[in-house]
């Protein structure tokens, strides 16, 4: 068996005296799009947070392509190849689309051009002399994804990509997701809509009060339906 892409270990996050993480363990491989399942506090977003390195206090290891990145800032885990699409988009309100797309380094090769992003999100190459501020959510959306996809990062870490978009924009984002997972990206989504996350993806792990309490592959879904139903109200 192949080594995979990231491997989670006993992972502790901390803000300040709360423990958010309690021990989380995962492994996602190459290529795949996983989910992270759970209500809200449940330690999703945290969890990417911590791979991405914003979180100062976590113990624990985050190996990415044998790598060890507890203990390594921001910057650096963002150059090993890791984008972030945190929820609440991050876009420059002073800054145009263009500039917005251009900002991020190149961290490999095979990124997007912008010529391809704009064929992939056409409303961004109709607004891109635009401020981040006269752009709708779903505009933002899309441009967040975009700038990480200039960068040649190949894991994705998308954090409720679909929260609060229109239903149009919503299944938009679905079909550039698996368009991406077409051309061989592995993603870590987080995502409310179960019904959204459950046409995208290979494997779901669930979370609850800071712990991974289940894992299954998508084939498992119907099984499972009475747990998650449990977990997720759904």
């Amino acid at each position: 068996m192949a080594e995979p892409l990231l491997k989670i270990e006993n992972l502790h996050a901390y803000y300040g005296e709360s423990h958010a993480l309690q021990g989380v363990s995962l492994e996602v491989n190459e290529g795949e799009t996983v989910t992270l399942l759970g209500r809200n506090g449940a330690g999703k977003t945290t969890t990417l947070r911590s791979i991405i390195g914003i979180l100062d206090d976590r113990r624990g290891s985050i190996r990415f392509r044998g790598q060890e990145l507890v203990g390594l800032p921001s910057h650096k885990i963002g150059r090993a190849g890791i984008g972030y699409v945190p929820e609440e988009r991050g876009i420059f309100a002073s800054l145009t689309v263009d500039e917005n797309l251009l900002l991020p380094p190149r961290v490999a090769d095979g990124g997007m051009s912008v010529a391809e992003i704009f064929e992939l999100f056409p409303n961004l190459e109709e607004r891109r002399s635009s401020p981040g501020t006269k752009l709708s959510g779903g505009e933002q959306q899309m441009l967040a994804m975009a700038r990480v996809l200039r960068t040649g990062a190949r894991l994705l870490l998308l954090d409720e990509p679909t929260e609060g978009l229109a239903p149009v924009i919503v299944q938009r984002i679905g079909e550039v997701i698996a368009m991406l997972r077409g051309k061989g990206f592995t993603i870590i989504l987080v995502e409310q809509n179960f019904r959204f996350a459950a046409k995208l993806a290979d494997r779901h792990y669930v979370m609850e009060d800071g712990h991974v309490v289940d894992t299954f592959p998508n084939s498992a879904l119907e099984e499972k339906s009475e747990a998650l139903h449990k977990f997720l109200g759904v």
